[in-house]
């Protein structure tokens, strides 16, 4: 007789016992996305075409600055993350696939780390 709840037998006992958990901080990303996209449209809209002093001044603002910075690193690690199950779906030759993962990783983390050095350096150094 098996006296575990339905969440119980979900968490953990698939095959590569981490499904549930990707699927789950997956969704959890994309909802997340939904109001810092929002925040980051309407930061960086008004901003389109302001000379760098607007722009330095708009980022001396830690609401504006941490917002983006949060917006980046949610996005890229959601495209890492998405990216990394259409390659484990659609590519099949091993060597390649590890090739590509790893790809995929440094991609992603080079370019959201770059975000937020920009960010950063424009808070901070103008």
């Amino acid at each position: 007789m098996n006296f575990k709840t339905d969440r119980a037998k979900v968490l953990g006992l698939g095959s590569a016992k981490s499904g549930a958990d990707h699927w789950f901080g997956e969704r959890l990303k994309s909802v997340a996305l939904i109001p810092l996209t929002i925040i980051f449209v309407l930061i960086i809209a008004p901003l389109i075409g302001s000379d760098h002093a607007s722009v330095v001044a708009s980022f001396e603002n830690p609401l504006i600055s941490i917002s983006s910075i949060l917006f980046f690193l949610v996005t890229f690690k959601h495209l890492e993350e998405g990216l990394q199950v259409v390659i484990e779906d659609y590519v099949h030759s091993k060597g390649i696939l590890l090739f590509l993962i790893i790809f995929n990783k440094l991609f992603c983390w080079t370019f959201g780390l770059a975000a937020v050095f920009a960010i950063l350096k424009i808070t901070f150094a103008g």
